[in-house]
């Protein structure tokens, strides 16, 4: 199993423009950006990891589908009192109810907070596992500290030298073009 590097994940976001954007411009484009005709994908990300958030899209984005990512708006996590935690969890909750794919970017920060626990532990009873992603992002020069939710969800991965798919624990894999567009 081949698991992006994080340096190699943030050579996405530097070779994807043609000129230089600042990751919050970067992400307001793709904001913008009409989602008509365009597979709507909801991608989970830790909320200081706006780099990483760009970065992936632009991965994501070369796999000859239109895609329409969304994700929490980092502000959203500003307020920590139980009312805006119960927003948060909402907001959450539908965003992976109504877009046809999830993806957990699963850098190491990200799935050892509460958060990003909580929201593993959500996935069953929202969305249909063929319609789920992990996208483990190991740091740079070691191991992948989440691979026990490898072995429960389907996760994305690198099969051969550049060709990436989505494998699924009972280790059938679909090339990610094909998965992001089914």
């Amino acid at each position: 199993m081949s698991i992006l590097p994080h340096y190699g994940l943030k050579q996405y976001r530097n070779s994807a423009r043609i000129y230089m954007k600042t990751v919050t411009e970067s992400l307001k484009l793709f904001r913008e950006e009409n989602p008509d005709f365009k597979v709507p994908v909801f991608i989970f990300h830790k909320h200081d990891e706006l780099e990483e958030l760009d970065s992936a899209i632009n991965f994501l984005s070369n796999f000859d589908i239109l895609l329409a990512a969304d994700w929490i708006e980092a502000n959203m996590f500003d307020d920590t009192s139980t009312a805006a935690v119960k927003l948060v969890h909402q907001a959450i909750k539908n965003k992976i109810k109504e877009h046809k794919k999830f993806i957990f970017l699963a850098t190491e920060d990200a799935i050892t907070s509460k958060l990003g626990k909580w929201v593993l532990g959500q996935l069953h009873g929202l969305k249909d596992m063929e319609h789920i992603a992990i996208f483990p992002i190991r740091g740079d020069y070691s191991d992948y500290g989440g691979e026990e939710y490898l072995d429960k969800y389907p996760y994305i991965h690198e099969i051969e030298a550049e060709i990436y798919g989505v494998r699924y624990p009972n280790g059938d894999t679909k090339e990610l073009g094909a998965w992001l567009s089914s």
